[in-house]
């Protein structure tokens, strides 16, 4: 994965907050919170992964895939697709 430090940085400051997240659930569970609060929580630690998601792959398009096209070699900007295409359509499933 190619990312600046300060893009690396972020990436892990999201990470953390889920971490955080998931942490408070367990937490919420434990102290048998409202469950509504509890969907609550997971719900929005969907929203942050799905974010997550995005951001990592709009660096891999702008990187990566980039790349492969600009090589101008048609095989390695054709694998690079099919990858993408690939995990959405398995994403897709669930």
């Amino acid at each position: 994965m190619k990312v600046t430090e300060a893009d690396h940085k972020k990436l892990k400051n999201r990470v953390s907050r889920v971490e955080g997240q998931l942490r408070a659930i367990s937490s919420m569970i434990d102290s048998n919170k409202y469950c509504i609060d509890i969907l609550t929580q997971t719900k929005a630690i969907r929203s942050a992964i799905k974010s997550l998601e995005l951001e990592i792959l709009e660096n891999h398009l702008n990187t990566c895939v980039k790349d492969a096209i600009s090589t101008g070699d048609k095989n390695k900007s054709d694998e690079k697709i099919e990858e993408i295409m690939l995990l959405l359509k398995k994403t897709s499933k669930l």
